[in-house]
């Protein structure tokens, strides 16, 4: 078992910080008050539209921004620098959501844009710190540990948000709406408050002769050039990179269409809701279990398993008929959902050198940000084809096909492997 000092704990901790973004404001309140509030009194397909339009807009501009980014965070020695920049602006967005008021979605989706450029664009340089935490035999624990804590802390702070919209007597609010309104302020707050210790105790190893900002852009934008020639001649990478691409789409797809596919069967918002609090807290230790698996078993095989999991939920939802059903599918893929991100990560992480970490998790981070394209216009086009939401959700099974396919074609650099 890797050994957690006060480092490896303040790298885990911002994952316990940021998370409470993804799971409050991105999957859970934002989607249903922007519809109820912010959109108010339109035509529930101009919300929908509203809100994919602002992801969309969100993820052009991560995607275009990261590996440049990551390659100018490697040549000037600044990655928590990037990492502190954009933690702002998402703890600054987030808080600014509070004061919007009702029937401004213009404003809402502006913050909620920014907000999600500076979660994201600031995981690519989180992820890339794990090589100055972490030794490479640790990869996978450590990884796994940030993912668990990420699912622990994201899930705690939506328990008590999500209890506050159902009981905001007892905290002293007027109404649920308030509650909500609320809720995106205690995450800003949550977000900067654990994410202190990161920037008090990671160190991060500098390159010699590290040139000033500007040098650094120059120098940064040859290197992410250089980079890009470098991925498609490195074979391997290349080809984790693609089937990476594949199978987190598929991932993707299944954390942002499933509860709109439970609402498509006529289950209750409620049970929805639980379900996205049950695949949380099940991450918590699925995530370290998945962590353990990696080292004892092989990181590969590990993503594998997932992988088949995966597919496996995604053909087992076209037969879905009740809430406990979708209960039981929850919880399958609470145990592999942050088992599959961690172990990709740390299996990345294994493969590229470690001195332009952040720029190739630049380019990971950019597949990351394209890789819920696929699935949703395969899911909309089956659907649209058979008429039917059960054959829409199954033929995702095809992208962790294709996925798992690819990965075969990549050599194995597995720890266990190179023993």
């Amino acid at each position: 078992m890797a050994r957690m000092n006060r480092s490896t704990w303040s790298w885990v901790l911002y994952d316990w910080a940021n998370s409470a973004f993804a799971t409050t404001v991105m999957a859970g309140f934002f989607p249903i008050f922007l519809k109820q509030y912010w959109s108010a009194g339109s035509d529930p397909t101009t919300s929908t539209f509203q809100l994919g339009l602002g992801n969309a807009i969100a993820g052009i501009i991560v995607a275009a921004l990261a590996p440049v980014l990551g390659a100018i965070a490697d040549r000037g020695g600044v990655r928590r620098k990037f990492l502190l920049l954009f933690t702002l602006l998402g703890i600054l967005m987030t808080a600014g959501l509070y004061f919007v008021e009702k029937g401004d979605w213009q404003l809402a989706v502006t913050l909620y844009v920014l907000g999600t450029v500076g979660f994201t664009a600031g995981v690519v340089f989180y992820d890339a710190l794990i090589v100055d935490v972490s030794a490479p035999e640790q990869f996978d624990f450590v990884s796994g540990f940030g993912y668990a804590f990420g699912y622990l802390g994201g899930g705690v702070l939506f328990a008590v948000n999500v209890l506050m919209t159902l009981k905001p007597e007892i905290f002293g609010l007027a109404d649920a709406a308030a509650a909500v309104r609320v809720s995106f302020l205690m995450v800003a707050v949550w977000w900067a408050v654990f994410c202190i210790p990161l920037f008090l105790f990671v160190e991060e190893r500098k390159p010699l002769n590290a040139p000033a900002i500007g040098g650094a852009i120059v120098q940064g934008w040859k290197q992410f050039l250089d980079t890009f020639s470098e991925i498609r001649r490195l074979r391997p990478i290349f080809m984790f990179l693609l089937a990476y691409w594949f199978y987190i789409d598929g991932v993707n797809t299944v954390i942002k269409m499933a509860v709109d596919y439970g609402l498509s069967l006529g289950f209750e918002t409620s049970s929805l809701i639980t379900a996205l609090l049950l695949v949380q807290f099940i991450g918590f230790p699925a995530a370290i279990a998945f962590g353990w698996l990696g080292e004892k078993w092989g990181t590969k095989r590990g993503i594998y398993l997932a992988i088949a999991v995966y597919a496996a939920v995604t053909v087992w939802a076209y037969y879905l008929d009740n809430v406990t059903e979708f209960f039981i599918m929850a919880i399958a893929i609470g145990l592999v959902q942050g088992g599959i991100q961690s172990l990709s990560r740390s299996y990345y992480a294994r493969m590229i050198p470690a001195d332009k970490s952040a720029e190739f998790f630049g380019f990971y981070g950019m597949i990351g940000k394209f890789a819920t394209i696929i699935g949703p216009l395969l899911m909309g086009w089956v659907g649209v084809l058979t008429g039917s939401p059960r054959i829409a959700i199954a033929s995702i099974a095809v992208l962790f096909v294709i996925g798992y396919v690819l990965l075969t074609q990549v050599d194995n650099v597995d720890r266990a492997a190179r023993a």
